[in-house]
């Protein structure tokens, strides 16, 4: 039999795996379906309640309630008022959800290897290639020079920003003139990051445009781990 715990366990009344093990209990919390992707959602920004459903096709508004009901009574994430709307409420992650933000973007990473032609029927978003830069950055290939790099996907512009032997990914444009603006439909961006497409190719066929240093577009390149050819 599984026990049932309360507080920082599981919720009261759901059944855990019975296990001291810190995967078992993580996954208490998160392993429920739709969670992860909630979460994605909220690593991008704030969100109220309505603002979710769209980009998480298929979940229903109870089971919605649920997941968020279940990540707040762990503490991952909070409720907060809307700024400008006394009555507006949005959800976002706790400095635990934050937490988070590193294992859940090196699983998009590892998980990229698995798409396929057939899933980019789904739908896709500019904001996941927010996430998706932050995913491809190899920490072991930045750059030797403080500068950033610009990347408009879809109607969507967030920067990659080099100093200091440390990189950080903002939404919007960066203070300093980027040294590369990179332009890409969500699709192609999400394509590339999978090696499903090469730059290259996608130079080719007009879905990427580059602009900017040749030599800092290598560098960002070898960054973001794309200096190896897809094999097909």
């Amino acid at each position: 039999m599984t026990s049932q715990r309360t507080g920082g366990g599981a919720m009261a009344g759901k059944r855990d795996y019975g296990q001291f093990c810190g995967l078992a209990a993580g996954l208490t919390v998160i392993g429920e379906r739709w969670t992860m992707l909630i979460l994605r959602e909220l690593l991008i920004g704030p969100a109220r309640f309505n603002e979710l459903p769209p980009n998480l096709p298929g979940i229903g508004p109870n089971l919605l309630a649920e997941r968020l009901r279940t990540l707040t009574e762990h503490g991952v994430i909070e409720q907060h008022a809307v700024p400008g709307d006394g009555r507006g409420k949005q959800y976002r992650l706790t400095e635990r959800g934050e937490q988070l933000r590193e294992p859940i973007l090196a699983l998009a990473h590892w998980g990229m290897q698995f798409l396929s032609e057939e899933d980019s029927a789904g739908i896709s978003r500019a904001e996941w290639g927010f996430l998706a830069v932050q995913a491809m950055i190899s920490t072991s290939d930045l750059p030797d020079r403080d500068e950033s790099y610009e990347f408009r996907v879809g109607d969507r512009v967030f920067t990659v920003e080099v100093a200091d032997g440390q990189v950080h990914v903002r939404r919007g444009s960066g203070e300093l003139p980027p040294a590369i603006v990179v332009g890409a439909d969500p699709e192609t961006f999400i394509r590339i990051g999978a090696r499903m497409l090469s730059p290259f190719d996608a130079i080719i066929t007009g879905g990427l445009t580059i602009d900017g240093d040749p030599d800092a577009i290598q560098r960002c390149v070898r960054m973001l781990r794309l200096s190896t050819t897809t094999d097909g």
